[in-house]
């Protein structure tokens, strides 16, 4: 059934993408900024002093507006430097180049490369853990399954997370980094090995509920089909 499939997908991964964008532009901030002292903080900020951004269609743009900490619409304040998703692809290209729409692309690609072989055996056996054999898994099971498997995913994922939003970040003003290594060895020289984990509380926070609904909408988009 691979259009039933595909559908499935989608649909679920709609249902967990708007789940948890509020905590990945959580998370994003913590991970770039240091003017925040804690999530909570960081989240009473954000709702107090901004309006929430349209979901981008790319990371690197998503990043980009999430970082934007100037309050929009507000007499005496400045312009935000993003008006949206395509005027911040716009000025991304003509201030940076073709390049820089794929800044941060390696440590992206090294980011889930592993983690969704992570992301995929947890789900699986967890489910084949915990269901008898022959029955499909209850709602229970794929509900924690999936989330669990979120959370294995993001904690193995977040060093490289971190590196990746950094490299997103950089040119926005001035280059600071080379490249990916030049990054890592920057951030530990600066911030001491515990930067690679900043912002894995706010995953993992994220990572259960989304997943458990992506998966559990996924089994019934399924079963419904079927």
């Amino acid at each position: 059934m691979p259009v039933e499939e595909f559908v499935a997908g989608w649909i679920s991964g709609a249902l967990g993408l708007v789940l948890g964008h509020p905590f990945d532009t959580v998370k994003v901030r913590l991970q770039t900024q240091t003017t925040y002292r804690g999530i909570v903080d960081c989240m009473v900020k954000i709702y107090r002093h901004e309006s929430a951004y349209c979901l981008a269609p790319f990371d690197l743009i998503k990043v980009r507006l999430q970082n934007q900490t100037e309050p929009m619409a507000q007499p005496g304040s400045p312009p935000p430097h993003y008006r949206g998703p395509v005027h911040c692809a716009a000025s991304i290209f003509r201030e940076e180049g073709y390049r820089g729409l794929f800044r941060g692309a390696w440590a992206l690609m090294l980011r889930d490369t592993p983690t969704m072989g992570i992301y995929f055996i947890t789900y699986e056996g967890l489910c084949r853990q915990y269901t008898p054999e022959g029955q499909n898994p209850s709602s229970a099971t794929v509900l924690v399954a999936g989330g669990f498997a979120g959370i294995a995913s993001w904690v193995a994922a977040t060093p490289l997370d971190v590196i990746k939003s950094r490299m997103q970040m950089d040119g926005l003003r001035r280059r600071v980094y080379q490249g990916v290594l030049d990054c890592m060895v920057s951030s530990v020289r600066q911030e001491g090995l515990g930067v690679f984990f900043r912002g894995v509380t706010i995953n993992s926070a994220r990572a259960f509920p989304v997943n458990a609904v992506t998966f559990l909408s996924y089994e019934y988009l399924l079963r419904w089909w079927g």
